[in-house]
């Protein structure tokens, strides 16, 4: 049976929001044109499969900076979550167990969701 840890408030909402910007940048992402810069679309059936693009008009300014903006804060969160004080106090052979609680707590706490992605 898995063991279940004590986390602290701060470390919850730290996780819980790196779900929310993890995907919010991948719907985001979705939505964009497959290149940031304008290219012209081709068509390659020399490999072993074949693969098609469109033209892509690429990325306005805007789209860019909020790319940006919301991989910026996966990083400062990202680091957050595993830099944080209570990893000192769980046993290295529990860590990763307890890492993959953290990643999953918000589900044992609302009940699963259904538009979430693994972490």
């Amino acid at each position: 049976m898995a063991a279940t840890y004590d986390f602290p408030s701060d470390l919850l909402a730290g996780q819980e929001e790196l779900h929310q910007v993890r995907a919010e940048l991948l719907a985001l992402l979705k939505r964009l044109p497959w290149s940031v810069e304008p290219l012209d679309g081709f068509s390659d059936d020399a490999g072993w499969r074949k693969v098609e693009r469109p033209a892509s008009p690429g990325w306005s300014a805007d789209e860019q900076a909020e790319v940006e903006k919301l991989r910026e804060r996966e990083r400062e969160l990202a680091v957050f979550v595993t830099c944080h004080r209570f990893w000192a106090e769980v046993a290295t052979v529990e860590k990763v167990d307890a890492r993959m609680s953290l990643k999953h707590a918000h589900k044992t706490e609302e009940g699963p969701r259904g538009d979430e992605e693994p972490a």
